[in-house]
């Protein structure tokens, strides 16, 4: 049994190394950010110190990294892959990168009389675990087949595209469909809820009818229920849109609903949701549109904000003034599908059902989003808040902001974090 270098230790390499591990093999790992491999080697894996190490003492590597850049520095670097080749090595690469990287790829690797095979995957995170993915493949036909059995030991089907950097090729166009399913979802979820809609019952509706689609199966659920855990991140849908663009600009293909796409999932990521689930694409509509997408609220939603409102009745009652710090990140759209932004200082003096009074010396506008973070120790993630009301005084600007798409458990957390900091 052939042994196995495995390097890229994230969502999907993780598990996908530990499927090979399941059937057998044996499995050196490497990660860049050390501590990744604890559970691998649990299983049974030996770890390495670089890249160049792991190919030393491989016969097969498989690669799973998360952008060109990083893949560059895994196989070039002075510690890369390229350095520790042996003769008759087949290196699989399973990151979705540019075509024309897999396609330099190969041909250094086949000049250090090895063998390279572009294999990225579908499937995301639950695929992984499962070893159902299925792997789109570019490169030499033979070499295919001779590692058909490890490959199949991750997924569930191998389907051969052509020379190398057509696997490559073939994911970018997948996953051109998917951006554009998921912010098509998001849009109708979207209409639906500020049209007063139960969200769990569009849903349905979605899934029985001409708009069903994978997405809707794999991101729906999430979207209702705030579930913003990473199968597949918002800032990796945008870097695989991105190299789309590249890649059908020199083509010469017009993709306009690419183009699209891609601007929205930059908007999540400039609102602070990079490294959450594509889902949280959603949290940027609920802000659009003011309202969240969600069930009708359930009684445990209402009590928790009856509760807001009394803990906030009682502080006007007390006169007790918040003087909490924040930071507030501001995000500026610039009209050519770009963002500029920065941080200011601003203390939180004020908080209601739906949103926070934050004052600050730095002059803001009507209708401009901004995030919101609180100190460390509250414990919550930063909130998005747009500017409804600007009243100047005693030399500050004080901001009315409103919160979108609070989770009940953020709601909740924010409450008792005011308590905390108020003093009757």
């Amino acid at each position: 049994m052939k042994t196995i270098g495995f390097i890229g230790l994230g969502v999907m390499g993780t598990p996908m190394a530990a499927n090979l591990l399941r059937k057998g093999y044996s499995v050196t790992v490497y990660n860049r950010t050390p501590g990744k491999a604890e559970e691998l080697v649990h299983l049974g894996a030996e770890t390495a110190a670089s890249p160049l190490e792991t190919a030393r003492s491989s016969d097969v590597v498989i690669t799973m990294i998360s952008n060109d850049q990083a893949v560059e520095e895994v196989y070039y670097g002075e510690q890369g892959i390229l350095g520790g080749l042996q003769p008759g090595t087949t290196v699989i690469d399973s990151s979705t990168v540019s075509p024309s990287l897999s396609r330099r790829l190969a041909a250094d690797i086949h000049a250090k009389f090895s063998y390279f095979l572009d294999a990225p995957v579908t499937g995301s995170k639950p695929a992984a675990i499962d070893g159902t993915l299925l792997f789109m493949v570019g490169g030499d036909p033979k070499i295919v087949e001779e590692n058909r059995e490890i490959i199949l030991a991750m997924g569930k089907e191998i389907i051969y595209t052509g020379p190398s950097g057509s696997g490559t090729t073939a994911k970018l166009a997948h996953n051109t469909i998917v951006g554009i399913n998921a912010a098509g979802l998001i849009e109708g979820m979207a209409i639906a809820a500020k049209g007063g809609i139960d969200a769990s019952a569009f849903l349905r509706i979605v899934q029985s009818g001409g708009a069903a689609s994978k997405q809707a199966d794999l991101k729906g659920r999430k979207i209702i229920d705030h579930d913003f855990s990473v199968q597949f991140s918002l800032a990796l849908m945008l870097k695989d849109l991105k190299l789309s663009s590249v890649l059908t600009d020199g083509m010469g293909v017009s993709t306009p609903m690419l183009e699209t796409a891609k601007s929205l999932f930059q908007i999540g990521q400039s609102a602070g949701h990079g490294e959450s689930d594509l889902a949280a694409l959603a949290q940027v509509y609920e802000e659009w549109i003011g309202a969240q997408i969600a069930d009708l609220k359930p009684p445990v939603a209402a009590a928790s904000e009856a509760a807001l409102t009394q803990e906030q009745n009682r502080r006007k009652k007390t006169r007790v003034p918040l003087e909490i710090p924040v930071m507030v990140s501001v995000y500026q759209w610039l009209q050519e599908g770009s963002f500029s932004g920065q941080s200011v200082e601003g203390i939180l003096n004020d908080v209601s059902e739906d949103g926070l009074q934050i004052a600050s010396s730095f002059p803001l506008e009507h209708d401009m989003f901004v995030v919101i973070h609180l100190p460390p120790e509250a414990g919550l993630p930063p909130m998005t808040g747009r500017i409804i009301r600007i009243v100047k005084k005693q030399g500050l600007f004080h901001y009315g902001c409103l919160l979108s798409a609070l989770p009940l458990y953020q709601k909740i957390q924010l409450k008792e974090y005011i308590a905390k900091n108020t003093e009757v």
